[in-house]
């Protein structure tokens, strides 16, 4: 484990497997992936980032749940799922998505199908 990665959790350990088990998907299913942590995210990128770690409190604070991480990928259209928590268009054609992820079950074929779609999309841009 990178000691970045490790510094980056030092507030909210209890998180830590759940980004273990993402990134270990991520790395597995999606080729040439670079990860490079932040202050406040962790990217994911190939020619262009595409997915992104953060705490970011995309939902009312009484209905988060204690121990979580938001990912965040973006797509030419918007996605419509209840498992998505805010989607915004930034840019024409340009979706912004963020979902929480608390259990490790949530990094299904589902979330990854999303995640592999998002990388292609950037790869593609200019």
């Amino acid at each position: 484990m990178n000691q970045d990665i490790l510094l980056f959790f030092d507030k909210h350990p209890e998180a830590l497997p759940l980004y273990e088990a993402l990134e270990e998907r991520i790395l597995a299913e999606i080729r040439d992936v670079k990860i490079k942590v932040q202050k406040t995210q962790i990217t994911f990128s190939n020619k262009r980032n595409f997915a992104f770690v953060s705490f970011l409190p995309v939902r009312k604070a009484g209905e988060r749940p204690d121990i979580y991480i938001a990912v965040t990928f973006g797509l030419s259209y918007r996605k419509e799922s209840p498992r998505i928590d805010a989607a915004t268009e930034p840019y024409p054609n340009r979706w912004t998505h963020h979902m929480l992820i608390s259990r490790t079950e949530e990094i299904d074929d589902e979330l990854m199908g999303w995640i592999e779609e998002a990388a292609v999309f950037f790869a593609g841009k200019r």
